[in-house]
């Protein structure tokens, strides 16, 4: 089966990971995060950070290199992606993607 390339961003993180689409606003979405799902989100923050701890990657709308997302997931050695612009738009709960922190692409699997 064949990838289609659907989104572009920022590579920060290196590393690919495959996984299942969950979209997060914030601490308040923490009880539904899964193991080994794609956070998908805004930004994230410090209230984030035990998600972050969960996800097989991270993909952010907004962000550098030096932004919260990007640091962290260098820490735990997890894909990310940022600046993906509408990541949040066109990625849908329980969709599986795969994500490439190094080149900054995500692929619908």
């Amino acid at each position: 089966m064949m990838s289609t390339k659907i989104l572009q961003g920022l590579g920060v993180s290196a590393g690919v990971a495959t996984g299942s689409i969950r979209q997060v606003k914030g601490a308040e979405d923490g009880a539904r995060f899964k193991e080994g799902e794609i956070l998908v989100t805004k930004i994230t923050d410090p209230t984030m950070v035990i998600m972050m701890n969960k996800a097989a990657g991270i993909v952010c709308d907004i962000g550098g290199m030096t932004s919260h997302p990007s640091i962290i997931s260098r820490e735990l050695g997890i894909p990310c992606i940022v600046n993906a612009k509408e990541a949040t738009i066109k990625l849908k709960d329980g969709q599986t993607v795969s994500i490439n922190g190094t080149t900054g692409e995500i692929f619908l699997d």
